[in-house]
């Protein structure tokens, strides 16, 4: 909680440095009113730089996203390259944005890419500015093509309207994982007042230092991903039709540049959310992850055009849902972790064809998170390459690949179930542009054997065996309730163990990332990093279920994973599914108790 006096400083220290005169007049509008809760918001805890960069709603203070905290944030991340690569003015630093506005504080995320290029081209560093708005993939792309120290990206993907963010990639074109995210911050700490120059956004229309990779880069990338081409004349020739939605986002022209360098006709667009919109007037929440409620207007379209399969962009274009329309007449929406099914296959099924012998097998992997379905590791273990699971999120991905591709393998395929897909070697991080193209590919050449994505998916499980997978969440907006329920697990019902039962399910191990502690290893310590900042516990059941419940680094929520693995052969998918719901009503009964715990479910 801030005290007055602390308020008092900030708002002070604001008033002396902030020169957007919009977040400046609210600023003082609110202080001369005495609107000591609206000023809370502002000022309440600052930003925390992370792994993820920041996030935030857009507005006036040190707890939002604005012109002055852009600067604040790219002053640290300066001082640090600069620290880190004494060729950073040689090398340089590329900057991406998104579509997102924010009209009442004069905020979008194309301004604070200005001014992010205004704080390092006043120190000397070179900054390759895309001109216009662009996928969040191009920036990782870019950091490796042109050997760069560092990328960054304005971006808040798929949350609500009202945030932006700022997220940063390395010089091996991963996202930055530790110890960079606590060193930035610190060096943001450091250099909180503006520099004489950083408000000077003229300098970015004038100086030498400034350049746009724009249609360099996009002639690149999309060279690049032909590479993943393998059936032009399947795709020249297919019969399926395509819609795609970037739902009010980045995506259109790039996800149509990407299908037409693969052979195929121009998937036919949803006119009313092909187009940027910082309102994304047509959905509640921009997210395609949510199914069906982002995708009505999609299924309408694809209806009327006789098109089946869909493919959906999240605002930035790192993230692609896809449908299917099946031979009943419904729409199918696959969950992320069946398309990492679909596109895993594929992908090697593809590798196996251009390399058959099987000596090439022992430097290939694919990679998932830790919270995603295992069917990689089935795939793996059966055709004899390498699976490797990370902690949650591509930023471990990212640099796992690129440990191991450095080392001379072959990274195939990574994804994560929150749809997110790295299918290529030369994005380090999820790609919903390149996805789409290699999705459409299969399906079309699926297609010409009579066979769907949803009848190729039960061909993949009935040879690899059946993972089937839930996935929700509870709100929580009490940090106190959520500690308070994790540690009931580590001390269940005040036996100071963790529980040996969930219901009638048995437990056979338990990991804790937050603790770090692993029942199945012999030390009884975990392989995965841990950490404390996080809450994170895997169940294990004697069924074959795992279960993993978890925090959110970026929103209030609690969110649980729940996976029945079965073995290949005459499993019953129907009796697998039963056995996992009620899996995951007993965890929600007796691990999370939302009634006891005040906790709202994801369905409300």
């Amino acid at each position: 909680m801030t005290t007055n006096d602390d308020l008092d400083r900030a708002i002070v220290q604001w008033l002396e440095w902030d020169k957007n005169p919009k977040t400046l007049a609210e600023v003082r509008k609110q202080n001369c009113q005495g609107n000591f809760e609206q000023l809370e918001k502002y000022f309440g805890p600052k930003m925390l730089f992370g792994t993820a960069g920041i996030r935030s709603v857009m507005g006036p203070g040190f707890s939002c996203m604005n012109d002055l905290t852009i600067i604040q944030t790219t002053q640290g991340l300066c001082r640090y390259l600069e620290k880190t690569f004494p060729d950073v003015k040689n090398r340089g630093v590329v900057i991406g944005f998104d579509a997102r506005a924010h009209t009442p504080s004069g905020s979008s995320s194309r301004r604070f890419a200005q001014y992010a290029a205004t704080v390092l081209i006043s120190q000397g560093i070179p900054v390759y500015l895309f001109s216009q708005i662009t996928p969040t993939p191009f920036v990782p792309f870019t950091v490796g093509e042109l050997k760069l120290c560092a990328g960054i990206m304005v971006t808040a993907s798929h949350n609500p309207k009202q945030d932006n963010g700022y997220k940063v990639y390395w010089e091996n074109g991963a996202q930055i994982i530790s110890p960079h995210d606590v060193e930035i911050a610190n060096a943001i700490d450091e250099n909180v007042e503006p520099w004489p120059e950083s408000w000077n956004v003229k300098l970015v229309d004038r100086s030498p230092l400034v350049k746009d990779p724009l249609e360099n880069m996009n002639n690149k990338y999309l060279q690049s991903i032909q590479k993943h081409c393998f059936y032009r004349d399947i795709n020249k020739r297919t019969k399926l039709k395509f819609v795609h939605t970037s739902v009010h986002g980045v995506g259109h022209e790039f996800v149509q540049a990407a299908m037409k360098s693969f052979g195929f006709a121009p998937p036919i667009a949803v006119p009313e959310q092909k187009d940027p919109d910082p309102e994304f007037p047509t959905v509640k929440y921009p997210n395609p992850e949510e199914g069906k409620e982002v995708l009505t207007l999609s299924f309408a379209l694809a209806d009327k055009e006789g098109a089946a399969v869909i493919l959906a962009n999240d605002p930035d274009a790192d993230r692609l849902a896809v449908a299917e329309k099946l031979e009943c007449g419904v729409w199918k929406v696959f969950s992320g972790n069946e398309l990492g099914a679909l596109l895993g296959w594929w992908q090697f099924t593809c590798w196996k064809k251009q390399n058959p012998e099987p000596s090439g097998l022992k430097n290939v992997y694919m990679l998932s998170s830790t919270v995603s379905s295992k069917i990689l590791q089935a795939i793996a273990l059966k055709e004899g390459f390498h699976f490797e699971e990370t902690l949650t999120g591509f930023k471990w991905m990212g640099n796992k690949a690129k440990e191991l591709i450095d080392k001379g393998n072959k990274v195939l395929f990574a994804f994560e179930e929150a749809i997110g897909y790295m299918a290529t070697e030369f994005v380090l991080d999820k790609d919903g542009v390149s996805a789409a193209a290699i999705v459409a590919e299969m399906a079309s050449f699926l297609a010409c054997k009579n066979i769907t994505l949803n009848g190729q998916l039960k061909a993949i499980y009935e040879e690899y065996g059946y993972h089937i997978t839930k996935a929700s969440y509870f709100i929580c907006h009490d940090p106190k309730t959520t500690e308070k329920m994790f540690e009931n697990l580590r001390n269940y019902n005040g036996t100071k163990q963790y529980p040996k039962t969930c219901g009638k399910f048995e437990i056979s191990d338990i990991r804790d990332l937050t603790t770090g502690y692993d029942s199945s290893q012999p030390n009884k310590k975990p392989v995965l990093p841990t950490s404390k900042s996080s809450q994170m516990i895997t169940f294990t059941f004697k069924n074959g279920c795992a279960a993993t419940l978890r925090t959110s680094g970026t929103e209030p929520k609690i969110k649980y994973y729940v996976e029945i693995r079965a073995p290949p052969g005459n499993s019953d998918p129907e009796k697998l599914k039963e056995e996992l719901n009620d899996l995951v009503n007993a965890l929600v009964e007796y691990f999370f108790q939302p009634e006891k715990n005040g906790l709202t479910s994801q369905s409300h």
